[in-house]
């Protein structure tokens, strides 16, 4: 967009990406929504089922980071999971103080889904402009770094 609102008004580039951040994140709730309701499972909670799924036996120490969330945010998302069947924890052999996670059946059954889900949409976007992807990756990654300088601050 050139910076236009719906309405005509100027936004400016400022406002205009704001309000597409805000587009996105409507949409993603939407997708949790949905998923939560046909699948029992919210979107964030997706998403550590995939990264499980791919790094089995990673530790919540290990997620928090890859996922950059605070770890009490995590263990509430990591308890949920575990309560519904999606993933076990077991002691870590090297260091029992330490939780190691894995899918369960019913985890890897989720992982498999193709359809409905956020990774689906991405994954269009992305097929349709793959030369934009990078450009779109560091410009949220720094935009995500920004916001959290500004939290700490």
């Amino acid at each position: 967009m050139d910076g236009q609102a719906d309405d005509g008004a100027d936004l400016g580039p400022v406002l205009e990406f704001m309000k597409q951040l805000w587009a996105v994140d409507h949409g993603l709730q939407t997708i949790s929504k949905r998923l939560e309701s046909q699948h029992g499972i919210t979107g964030p909670q997706r998403l550590v089922v995939r990264i499980v799924g791919r790094t089995p036996g990673i530790s919540a120490g290990a997620l928090a980071q890859i996922l950059r969330m605070h770890p009490s945010t995590l263990t509430g998302i990591l308890r949920r999971l575990e309560t519904r069947g999606v993933i076990t924890r077991k002691s870590d052999p090297n260091d029992a103080r330490r939780a190691l996670f894995m899918l369960t059946a019913r985890g890897r059954k989720v992982d498999l889904l193709k359809t409905g889900t956020v990774e689906s949409a991405v994954r269009r976007v992305l097929a349709k402009q793959p030369s934009e992807a990078s450009v779109a990756q560091k410009l949220l990654a720094a935009l995500a770094l920004e916001l959290e300088s500004d939290s700490t601050a």
